[in-house]
C-alpha cells in the first residue's frame, strides 16, 4: 500500500537549529517505522503562534529539528496495519487509502485508550507533538504519522466523521473550500473553538445561561429562583488577537448569537494591527453570526477601563487567554470578577503562575487551563469553517485570517516577521 517506489528519497523542510535559526534544508523523506504508520505528502503547512516558544529558545529544546504541526497533505504511504484486515480499531485503520486527502490534529493520539475514548485526545498516553524534538514537523514536502488510523481526518471521505451537517452537505462544503482554508483545522480553530466552548459551558457562566442563581443552576428543574435580565449579562474578555484569539472571537461570537441573553465582549491585544484586523473581522460578519451584543477591539489599559464601566468594576464573567504568558494570565487575574473563570489555551513556558493561593481564594477563581484535543474539537471546527467562509476563506485581505501563502525559502523571513507581530497567518506551500 505505498507509492514510496515514485516518491524522491530527498525532500525539502523548514527546520530549527538554534534560537531565531531557521535553515531550508534537504534531509530525507521519512520512511514507515511502524506497521500503524501513515506517510503523507504535505502540501500546505502553516507558522503558529506556538512555534515562536521554541523559536524564540524557550523550553529548553535543543535537538535540531523540523518545525510545524499544522499540516495538510495527501497519504502516499501506509503501514501493514491499514486495510480491510484491521477490525475493531479505529474506522481508518480500514478505511484509509493511498491518495486520500488528509488533514492532521498537531498532536499524535491513538484512538484507542481510555484517555481517547473519554474525548482527551490531546493526552493521549501515546501522544506526541508534531514540530517538536520528539517528532518531525509538518513544514516539510513529506511526514510521518504515527497512529495515524486514530489520529488523521480523511478529507476525501466525510462518512469517517460526523458533524452537524449532512454527509451531501460536508460533500458539497469541501468540494468549495480552499486547503488554506481547511488547514485551519490542524489547530488554530479547533483551539479557538475549545477555548469558547470551555468558557460557555463552565459552571460559573451557567446562572446567566440558564437564568437561575448558583446552584439552582445545576439543577433544570428547579422553578424556586429565578433572575433578572440585567443580571444575566455576560461579559467576556479575550487577551491575545493573533489567529487563535480571531478564532476564538469568532466562535464566542457564533455561540452567544444562538443565546437570548445580553452580552459584552474586550478583545485585547498591544498591537494596534491586530486590533484592527479582529475588528474587520467582525464587521464582515452578519448579525446572524455575531448576535446584538456589544464587541470592542483595545488596548491592555483602556479595556481595564471599559470592564470597569461596563460591570461597575466587579469584573468579566469569564475571561479567555490565548497567549500564554505570566503577563496575559496576570490581566486576565485583574479582569475576572469574583466567582468567574478564566479559560487559557496559550502555551505557557517555566515560569511560575504569578499568583499566591490567597489571590486566588479571594475571588474563587476558576481556571482551565492546556492544549486543545483537536480530534474530538474538529467536527464543531469544520462545521464553523463552513459557516464562515466570509472570514476563513479568504487570503491577503484586512479581514482575512490568512495573511499571506509563500514558499518554503521565505521561511526564515516570515518567521522574524510572525515574531515581531509584522505580519499574521503564514501558510507555506511546500512545492512553490
Amino acid at each position: 500500500m505505498s507509492s514510496s517506489d515514485f516518491a524522491p528519497k530527498v525532500m525539502k523542510a523548514i527546520r530549527w537549529h538554534k534560537a531565531f535559526d531557521i535553515r531550508v534544508e534537504s534531509v530525507p523523506v521519512p520512511k514507515i517505522q511502524d506497521p500503524d504508520d501513515a506517510i503523507v505528502k504535505v502540501t500546505l503547512a502553516a507558522l503558529c503562534g506556538s512555534d515562536l516558544h521554541i523559536y524564540r529558545g524557550h523550553g529548553g529544546v535543543e535537538k535540531v529539528h523540523i518545525s510545524g504541526h499544522e499540516f495538510i497533505g495527501e497519504v502516499t504511504e501506509l503501514g501493514a496495519n491499514y486495510g480491510s484486515h484491521s477490525q475493531g480499531r479505529p474506522e481508518l485503520y480500514s478505511t484509509l487509502k493511498v491518495g486520500d486527502k488528509v488533514v492532521s490534529p498537531f498532536t499524535v493520539n491513538c484512538g484507542e485508550c481510555n484517555v481517547c475514548r473519554l474525548g482527551y485526545t490531546c493526552r493521549c498516553p501515546d501522544g506526541l507533538l508534531f514540530g517538536s524534538p520528539v517528532l518531525e514537523g509538518g513544514q516539510a514536502q513529506y511526514i510521518r504519522v504515527p497512529k495515524a488510523g486514530g489520529t488523521l481526518f480523511n478529507l476525501s471521505d466525510p462518512k469517517s466523521w460526523h458533524s452537524g451537517l449532512s454527509h451531501e452537505m460536508k460533500k458539497t462544503a469541501l468540494a468549495g473550500i480552499a486547503d488554506s482554508s481547511l488547514l485551519m483545522l490542524s489547530d488554530i480553530l479547533p483551539t479557538g473553538v475549545f477555548a469558547a466552548l470551555q468558557a460557555m459551558n463552565h459552571p460559573k457562566v451557567l446562572p446567566a445561561l440558564t437564568g437561575r442563581p448558583w446552584p439552582s443552576s445545576f439543577f433544570p428543574g428547579d422553578p424556586s429562583a429565578s433572575m433578572a435580565l440585567e443580571d444575566r449579562a455576560l461579559t467576556f474578555a479575550v487577551i491575545g488577537l493573533g489567529p487563535v484569539g480571531l478564532c476564538t472571537c469568532v466562535s464566542l461570537l457564533d455561540m452567544l448569537s444562538a443565546q437570548s441573553v445580553p452580552f459584552q465582549i474586550v478583545a485585547i491585544d498591544p498591537v494596534e494591527s491586530r486590533r484592527e484586523k479582529v475588528m474587520a473581522v467582525y464587521n464582515k460578519i452578519d448579525e446572524a453570526g455575531r448576535g446584538t451584543g456589544k464587541f470592542v477591539a483595545q488596548s491592555i489599559d483602556d479595556a481595564k477601563n471599559t470592564v470597569k464601566t461596563w460591570t461597575g468594576g466587579i469584573g468579566c464573567t469569564a475571561v479567555l487567554e490565548i497567549v500564554g504568558n505570566t503577563s496575559a494570565i496576570s490581566l486576565a487575574y485583574d479582569l475576572v470578577r469574583p466567582f468567574g473563570a478564566i479559560v487559557s489555551v496559550g502555551v505557557h513556558g517555566e515560569p511560575q503562575m504569578p499568583f499566591t493561593g490567597r489571590q486566588l481564594y479571594n475571588k474563587n477563581v476558576s481556571f482551565d487551563f492546556g492544549r486543545c484535543p483537536v480530534r474530538v474539537m474538529f467536527p464543531m471546527a469544520f462545521d464553523l469553517l463552513v459557516k464562515r467562509q466570509d472570514v476563513f476563506g479568504g487570503v491577503g485581505g484586512p479581514d482575512s485570517l490568512v495573511d499571506r501563502i509563500v514558499g518554503p525559502e521565505e521561511a526564515p523571513e516570515m518567521y522574524a516577521q510572525f515574531e515581531q507581530n509584522k505580519i499574521g497567518k503564514v501558510v507555506f506551500d511546500m512545492w512553490k
